[in-house]
């Protein structure tokens, strides 16, 4: 029997020994008056008080007739002393022989400073409010492996700080970013998860079955497209966070499934949107980090605007030589081989040189910078330049080499989607899953007419990555994908 197993058939032992004497080891109720941080900052207010207090014990410190314990509640933590003369011999002994590190308790008491001047619950009285089976892990002993903290999270979030404070830190964003949209006029709204057909990004869906209607449906990729019927419906500005799932590879920068914000605003363009992002950067910063400067990867980040405008092609050609204009699909497929990059034959022309931006240009861009200007071909759902039309009305925000948004001017002429979207199909039938698929349902709403309109989809997990300094998804996913055992 392993140590662990003998640990838990003990503490089942005491579990029926507690319920012997006709307690409930698992009670309905508990009636606590305060929180362990409330004790600590009033404690001259409440020092003449009785004061009931509900938690997890995290340590136990026995001194003969006295024993030492911390209570961890969602506030924070306290000392307590349990006193053989204060409880009585007989709960004095019964607390030593059944309260294990891990419990919940309810405890009832008067607050005092030590000698040592600790603020500090003398009690009186306890009860048991939930009873663990299982030990918790004494400082990290058995939890060091990093996956092993991601699978077990509850353990994580328990005894490091530094991870529960990164959580509140991304609260606080998604926060912060409401109050922006709904400031500027934006409406949160709704669409589906299960779609017919997917759309709106390049990506692999993940398949299931409706039974009720014998139909195949997809957990969506994106919500531009139902976002974008409600600008046809006569809304201006919509956003939606949620989340979408792509049957993809897990790296730092991805998992399968992850939360989007997506929002869409009817009479403006992709330089409207450059505009409101340095602004909503800014207001996120000073409201959840007080500073519009961070450390990120270990330099220090200054999002003051206006931030620089870099060509897309211009970046290319910069930083290998490729010219975008004087290459056609073979040749820069043949140039993506010669510099390591690996693609499919059948990648339009604009995709390669995204895999070769991606590989050689994008991680040497550190400060706040809009990628504009990619070329046709890369966006089906946006706007092209009439006067240039091999040129995309769009951006890419990159920060410390990660991209987090993806914004442009929004395609509004259906006959011209319903082209992209056939130029999409035909790249799907030759074998490239991640293409688009032709949607008629949208086609026939955007014939209805759909105003000039700009989009903005910005991944929530990369941002807060990003801002917290983290170094990968997994560590601001509260429970991210994980292979199995």
């Amino acid at each position: 029997m392993s140590n662990l197993e003998e640990i838990r058939k003990n503490r089942i032992k005491k579990l029926k020994k507690f319920s012997s004497y006709g307690l409930d080891p698992y009670p309905q109720e508990t009636r606590r008056t305060h929180q362990a941080q409330d004790c600590l900052d009033n404690f001259k207010k409440l020092k003449s008080f009785q004061v009931v207090l509900a938690g997890r014990i995290i340590s136990l410190r026995g001194h003969g007739g006295m024993i030492f314990s911390d209570l961890k509640d969602g506030s924070g933590k306290i000392q307590l002393s349990f006193k053989k003369d204060k409880l009585g011999e007989k709960s004095f002994e019964f607390f030593k022989e059944i309260i294990d590190i891990g419990d919940f308790l309810e405890v009832k008491g008067t607050l005092f400073k030590t000698k040592k001047g600790e603020k500090t619950l003398a009690v009186s009285n306890f009860k048991m409010l939930s009873k663990t089976l299982l030990p918790l892990p004494e400082k990290w002993h058995g939890l060091k492996d990093r996956e092993e903290r991601y699978r077990k999270r509850y353990l994580d979030l328990i005894f490091n700080e530094e991870v529960k404070e990164k959580f509140e830190k991304r609260f606080k964003i998604v926060k912060a970013l409401r109050k922006f949209l709904e400031k500027k006029g934006f409406l949160e709204v709704e669409t589906p998860i299960l779609q017919p057909i997917y759309g709106g990004a390049r990506a692999k869906p993940f398949k299931t079955h409706l039974n009720a209607l014998n139909m195949d449906l997809y957990l969506r990729i994106a919500p531009e497209l139902y976002l974008k019927r409600l600008l046809i419906g006569g809304f201006e500005k919509v956003y939606e966070i949620g989340k979408c799932f792509r049957n993809e590879g897990i790296d730092k920068h991805h998992n399968p499934d992850f939360t989007m914000l997506e929002f869409y605003w009817a009479y403006a363009d992709y330089k409207d949107l450059m505009k409101l992002t340095e602004k909503m950067f800014q207001y996120i910063l000073k409201e959840v980090f007080g500073s519009l400067k961070l450390e990120i990867k270990k330099k220090k980040i200054d999002f003051k605007a206006p931030w620089q405008r870099i060509e897309f092609n211009e970046l290319i050609q910069n930083k290998t030589g490729i010219n975008l204009k004087e290459v056609n699909q073979q040749g820069i497929y043949k140039k993506a081989k010669e510099l390591g990059v690996e693609v499919d034959k059948n990648q339009p022309k604009a995709e390669i040189a995204d895999e070769i931006y991606k590989k050689h240009c994008r991680e040497k861009i550190i400060k706040p910078s809009f990628i504009i200007h990619h070329p046709k071909g890369f966006q089906p759902l946006a706007k092209e330049f009439k006067q240039n039309p091999d040129k995309l009305a769009n951006f890419q925000l990159v920060v410390a080499g990660v991209e987090l948004i993806n914004a442009f001017s929004e395609l509004n002429d259906p006959l011209e989607q319903r082209k992209r979207f056939e130029e999409q199909e035909r790249l799907f039938k030759k074998g490239l899953g991640e293409a688009q698929r032709i949607d008629e349902s949208f086609l026939t709403a955007l014939e209805y007419g759909m105003p000039p309109a700009a989009g903005f989809g910005m991944g929530i997990d990369r941002l807060v990555a990003l801002l917290t300094n983290s170094q990968s998804l997994r560590e601001v996913i509260l429970f991210p994908t994980m292979k199995r055992r």
